[in-house]
């Protein structure tokens, strides 16, 4: 008999809204069928107006809370209808929601995700669980990031180090100590794609650079990759986690102008790739000596990245996609979030303190009840 949950995910990137309907009736989770709805450009920026101060924010927050909870709905529905299945079926949903702001190291620290999971409920008749990050927080935690827990039960081995990353608009790392006997050591490293979308969408209005064809063609600039990493976050320990509030045009604007000299674009845009690849490989090795880099997200398709990825590995580390253990790397944030609503309907909890920095393992997220 088939234990069916549905994942919702929407990163830092804004591009769209993923769904997964899952199946952990075995072992390991099993895909039934996945449905990606794109955001159109209007929508993608009233959501990336939002992560900034403006004006009337909360008119506009409230309204998009609700036009996002019924484009998750929706999302939901269509995928429901390709996999001719009825909504009865299905257990529940875990929506991770639209991040807007992250602010960990706030004297209040808050996180918020939009994208009503009460309008996701009544409009697909599926009980809805939600607001895990804030969850986190509420327990000491950063909110971030989540899914190490769900790379922990699935892809944890015996006798090899292995280090999952998540390449989405942040990039986010799980190191998975051989034979899991130490406690697993998870956080943000930085930009993922965050800058390199935007940074192709400024200068040639396409949303991200495919294969990173565009980079490929740039001339990494050392000086400007020494300003980029110097920025503190890269130097604090783990637990972190961090967003858009931190790595952005204006900060990236605010180097460029420093360096005193013109960059080209192309050549500010291979830099950026370096950034990210430079970033993860640090982190990495800071916790394992050797092992298996696996990538997931939308960083896995930029081949300029990822060959970067491999030669900078070399030669403690090999570089695949997540796909050599039978997880889609583009799948794998949606089913962590089938994952943890899973946990939350079972009383499981769902963090790892050693991730976050809660001071304890809880269950994540609220309910928000569909049919009766």
């Amino acid at each position: 008999m088939k234990n069916l949950y549905i994942g919702l995910m929407s990163g830092t990137s804004a591009d769209g809204i993923d769904a997964a309907l899952v199946d952990f009736s075995l072992a390991n989770p099993l895909i039934v069928t996945t449905h990606y709805t794109p955001y159109s450009q209007a929508l993608k920026e009233k959501i990336l107006a939002l992560c900034q101060q403006g004006d009337d924010e909360i008119h506009r927050l409230g309204e998009l809370d609700i036009i996002l909870g019924k484009a998750f709905a929706q999302a939901v529905n269509r995928l429901l209808k390709n996999a001719t299945i009825s909504s009865q079926a299905v257990h529940a949903i875990g929506s991770h929601g639209q991040t807007i702001r992250h602010y960990p190291y706030h004297p209040h620290r808050f996180t918020l995700q939009i994208g009503d999971p009460n309008t996701i409920a009544a409009e697909t008749g599926i009980t809805t669980v939600a607001d895990f990050r804030r969850k986190d927080i509420a327990h000491g935690g950063q909110g971030a990031p989540l899914v190490p827990a769900f790379h922990q039960h699935v892809l944890t081995a015996d006798n090899i180090h292995r280090a999952v990353v998540n390449i989405g608009g942040i990039a986010n790392i799980t190191l998975l100590p051989q034979g899991g006997r130490e406690p697993i050591v998870g956080f943000d490293m930085g930009p993922g794609n965050v800058l390199i979308d935007t940074w192709i969408h400024l200068h040639k209005q396409e949303n991200y650079d495919q294969n990173g064809a565009w980079g490929a063609h740039g001339v990494v600039q050392p000086d400007l990759l020494k300003n980029l990493l110097s920025h503190a976050f890269f130097d604090l320990p783990p637990p972190k986690s961090t967003g858009r509030e931190h790595f952005n045009l204006t900060w990236l604007n605010k180097h460029l102008h420093e360096l005193g000299r013109k960059i080209s674009p192309v050549d500010v845009q291979a830099t950026l790739v370096e950034l990210t690849v430079r970033s993860i490989i640090e982190s990495i090795r800071q916790f394992i000596p050797n092992g298996e880099i696996l990538v997931c997200g939308g960083g896995a398709h930029n081949l300029y990245l990822m060959t970067r990825l491999q030669e900078l590995a070399k030669p403690h580390f090999t570089v695949d996609s997540t796909q050599k253990y039978g997880l889609d790397p583009d799948w794998v944030e949606a089913i962590a979030f089938a994952w943890l609503a899973q946990r939350t309907l079972n009383k499981q909890p769902g963090n790892l303190p050693s991730v976050t920095g809660a001071k304890e393992a809880t269950i994540l997220g609220g309910i928000y009840y569909g049919s009766i």
